[in-house]
């Protein structure tokens, strides 16, 4: 899996290509903390590309969104594809990681 910064101006999105299993789970938590390190405080994750996901992947975008909100700021998602929207309703985390359309999308109204 692939991780690619950018930022946005009023956001730092984090694309992410590839499979989001217990192999790339450590890479994204890195990523998420460099962003975090530098002063990003509204983070998006970017799924489009991401055609999977599992617990380990769940897990890292959860602890994620800790570390974000823990320094003063906020972590949500984007163009999430359907098996990993099915994750999220499964486990109810979708109430949680709110999916946004696009990344553009996830912090217009704050």
């Amino acid at each position: 899996m692939e991780f690619t910064t950018q930022d946005k101006g009023l956001y730092t999105e984090v694309s992410a290509n590839g499979r989001l299993n217990m192999v790339a789970a450590p890479k994204l938590r890195e990523v998420i903390a460099g962003v975090v390190d530098a002063g990003g405080k509204r983070i998006v994750v970017n799924l489009t590309d991401t055609t999977f996901m599992d617990s380990s992947g769940l897990g890292a975008l959860i602890g994620c969104l800790k570390l974000a909100r823990q320094s003063g700021g906020d972590l949500r998602i984007a163009a999430v594809q359907p098996q990993v929207n099915m994750v999220l309703e499964l486990t109810s985390m979708h109430r949680v990681l709110t999916p946004h359309s696009t990344p553009e999308e996830a912090f217009r109204n704050d």
